[in-house]
């Protein structure tokens, strides 16, 4: 006997025929690949645009960051203080946009107060650092004051007894306003207040800080110096500005002082990039897997249901690779049908979010054609079990059960 075939558009039509039968099971199976794969672009999509966005943002920060230090060397050599016209220096150099110095005041065991008090209990006292900076710190630090303003080269000449809060020692003082000249307290010496700090990208430890010029630093405390210079320069200068800035600096020695230069642009955007994407590709793998254990259960009860069919056709000669083919082409068309749906989805809630965000979207060119593959390998692979279920009943018994 002949064996029995079969031509694709036959296999073709009998699987369309199958998925018709019942449309709405078949638009609820799909509409479970739908929300996968439109979750998969959709979150690689949004991971691509902000991560884009930050790398962005944090390259120029970071790239852009030059800090010199003259803490103790490891060997134990006593540190080299930096000259008194540290900024002068450096702002000459070609590619600088800003330089601030840094140091810490040792003022013992005063507290900082904002009301002069006889408090036995020090309810009204705090323990607050005190740093002292040049004036340009704040442009070095890229600050931003959220009242008042940022001490001048006049406040440094004169040494005035005029200081600068960050934001949490604003709020331990209970200072919100500087229009009244209000007066904060280092032990029993009394110090203006002419502005508090909104926030800085550089340097953080002066948001928890009172800060003072650094001349006032010396009247009051015998202050040594700076410890930290912050450069501020071009987008592309830092490598540069950090061999010349030692050398700008101690001409002599440069090699006395650390230099912190920019790190590689492009390790810490594949690193950066690189975690954010694998954060949300595994949620979108999550919300793909929920699809196809959809189009798994779905073709499995399909199977179940269409027994007597089965038998009858395996009766008229049908061969097991038939029905098995008959049924992994409806699970991998409802693939197919759910991830051009869900590619469609994913695209638009990218572009809808980058604009309302006011962001550029981004998306790797291969999500719109990759996606309704990966959902038809999705449907494939789902279907699979069904149908070697089906292909193995033997006729006799599935015309039994079908009836």
């Amino acid at each position: 006997m002949k064996p029995t075939s079969m031509q694709w558009r036959d296999l073709v039509s009998e699987s369309v025929a199958g998925l018709a039968s019942r449309p709405l099971r078949t638009l609820l199976t799909v509409l479970g690949t739908v929300l996968g794969i439109a979750a998969l672009v959709s979150t690689v999509g949004i991971a691509q645009t902000a991560g884009n966005r930050i790398i962005g943002t944090f390259d120029a920060l970071q790239a852009t960051s030059v800090v010199v230090t003259n803490e103790s060397s490891w060997s134990g050599d006593a540190a080299v203080a930096f000259p008194s016209d540290s900024e002068d220096r450096l702002i000459r150099l070609n590619g600088v946009e800003a330089v601030g110095t840094l140091g810490s005041v040792n003022v013992g065991s005063d507290l900082v107060s904002a009301v002069k008090l006889d408090d036995p209990l020090g309810r009204y006292e705090f323990q607050i650092s005190v740093l002292a900076a040049s004036p340009g710190l704040l442009d070095a630090v890229k600050g931003e004051l959220r009242m008042g303003r940022w001490f001048d080269v006049g406040h440094e000449e004169r040494a005035d007894d005029v200081v600068i809060l960050g934001p949490g020692a604003a709020s331990q003082l209970n200072i919100f306003r500087v229009d009244q000249q209000p007066v904060v307290f280092i032990g029993d010496k009394p110090f203006v207040v002419m502005g508090i700090i909104r926030d800085v990208d550089r340097q953080p430890q002066l948001l928890d800080a009172v800060i003072m010029p650094e001349a006032t630093a010396r009247k009051h405390y015998g202050y040594a110096g700076a410890t930290t210079v912050q450069i501020d320069v071009s987008l592309g200068a830092g490598d540069l500005i950090a061999e010349q800035a030692p050398v700008a600096l101690n001409p002599n020695d440069p090699t006395v002082y650390r230099v912190q230069k920019p790190p590689s642009v492009d390790s810490l955007r594949n690193r950066v990039e690189g975690e954010i994407n694998s954060l949300f590709i595994i949620l979108g793998g999550v919300s793909l897997l929920v699809g196809a254990i959809g189009i798994a259960n779905v073709t499995l009860v399909s199977v179940l249901e269409r027994v007597g069919e089965i038998g009858l056709r395996r009766a008229f000669g049908a061969r097991r690779r038939h029905i098995a083919g008959q049924f992994l082409l409806e699970s991998t068309t409802m693939g197919i049908i759910g991830g051009i749906i869900g590619a469609t989805i994913g695209i638009l809630v990218v572009v809808g979010l980058s604009a309302i965000r006011q962001w550029t979207p981004v998306l790797a060119p291969w999500i719109p054609f990759g996606a309704p593959l990966l959902g038809a390998v999705t449907g494939l692979l789902a279907g699979v079990f069904p149908s070697l279920r089906a292909a193995s009943l033997e006729p006799v018994e599935a015309l039994r059960s079908g009836t």
